[in-house]
């Protein structure tokens, strides 16, 4: 049984069947148009020879299955694809991935409440509101293309397995295990093209990347989570935000109330080993960040802090461009005797703001305005607010680096 609503623009053509109150056949093509509302209160069925556009509202309160072409218009940016579960959990399935505009997650089932073993892709707004979208345990995975984002993320809401992100923009992962939510983000890619894929593990680490096998600075290592974060596509170098949770990270990792023993670790495929990658953590939005030298597993890590200086630049992490000539531009103190050097500012979302090379705190320096193809708001002021900065310099043809967080007002 279909409830069709404004039948006169919905254009159906080859064989578009009911069968009874269990599921809807599409063989043929089904086409939505704007404005127009469709619903099915089975299971759909989009087989092989069936082509779905989606350009106007879709109720699913049953299974999706999707062995044909689902999409919409090229342009269109109406297409609602909404799941809101009937009759307990919903399996999202198919052989085909299912290209959607706007979905929307809605199941009070118990969790979790869709198990995904086909893939999705949004090009718009996912809308979590209620319901875990398992694709750990059933094979299915979420893409988010250029320009989509998301929404209503919780411990009750977000994607249980893996997702990927195409495009040039920052994001956030809507990604968590075991009934939590947890985050990770990174910065945006150079190209429009490449992507990254994530997934949150709440599983110690250590039976398949040993945690005795380590640098000599990590002192301890988390042993009940980490994140596979992979750059599946394109040559783009990003900076990576990891989160923690006391319900979930050890405690003894959180010890240090200054957060500068907590960096992120990864485990590094060619020397068989966790290294230090660093961080700067966050201890009020309960973060760490850092630009990162690899891919693969990352979690987080306990190190030894020395408090002897490994640079003998001196960066002032205040600046309050007003005009009164009293810090009014980033200083970093020594930085104009390594010529061949690099500052980069990202703001809070991960986009690069600022970008200057040769930094000599003169010609070349942050003064407040934002600059460059990959910033927004290119040539304005930016915003009062917590910026990051990574400074790479050269010295005796060996690569340096040093990060932290920069306080504009």
């Amino acid at each position: 049984m279909n409830i069709l609503r404004d039948i006169s623009v919905v254009v159906f053509m080859g064989g578009f069947a009911s069968l009874g109150m269990a599921q809807t056949v599409n063989t043929g093509i089904l086409s939505i148009s704007p404005d127009t509302e469709v619903s099915t209160l089975g299971h759909f069925n989009n087989r092989g020879s069936g082509d779905m556009l989606n350009d106007g509202t879709f109720y699913i309160y049953g299974n999706w299955n999707n062995d044909g072409l689902v999409s919409f218009s090229p342009g269109q940016q109406s297409g609602n694809t909404l799941f809101k579960g009937m009759y307990g959990k919903q399996q999202l399935s198919g052989s085909m991935p299912s290209d959607f505009y706007n979905v929307l997650f809605d199941n009070p089932a118990s969790q979790p409440a869709f198990e995904l073993s086909g893939d999705i892709s949004i090009s718009g707004l996912a809308d979590f509101t209620d319901g875990i979208v398992d694709g750990d345990d059933f094979g299915g995975m979420v893409i988010f293309q250029q320009g989509a984002t998301h929404s209503g993320v919780a411990d009750h809401s977000f994607v249980d397995g893996q997702v990927r992100k195409v495009g040039d923009e920052p994001f956030v992962y809507p990604i968590g295990d075991e009934k939590m939510y947890r985050m990770a983000a990174m910065s945006q890619p150079n190209n429009p093209e490449d992507h990254f894929t994530s997934q949150y593990i709440l599983k110690n680490s250590d039976l398949q990347y040993p945690h005795f096998e380590k640098e000599v600075i990590i002192d301890q290592i988390d042993d009940a989570e980490y994140w596979e974060i992979e750059r599946t596509g394109g040559e783009s170098v990003v900076v990576l935000t990891l989160s923690w949770d006391e319900r979930t990270t050890p405690a003894s990792l959180l010890s240090d109330e200054t957060g500068k023993a907590l960096h992120i670790v990864r485990w590094d495929e060619i020397s068989g080993q966790w290294v230090d990658e660093g961080g700067v953590a966050n201890v009020e939005e309960k973060t760490i960040t850092s630009a990162v030298s690899g891919y693969g597993i990352f979690t987080l890590g306990k190190v030894l802090v020395d408090d002897t200086p490994k640079h003998d630049l001196i960066v002032y992490n205040g600046i309050s461009p007003n005009g009164d000539n009293r810090n009014d531009f980033f200083f970093v103190k020594g930085l104009e005797r390594y010529p061949d050097n690099t500052v980069e500012i990202y703001n809070r979302w991960g986009v690069k703001v600022y970008e200057g090379r040769g930094y000599d705190n003169s010609a070349i320096r942050f003064n407040g305005y934002s600059n460059g193809r990959a910033t927004i708001n290119s040539g304005q002021k930016l915003p009062t607010g917590t910026y990051f900065y990574i400074i790479k310099y050269k010295e005796n043809n060996v690569t340096r680096d040093l990060s932290g967080y920069l306080y504009m007002n």
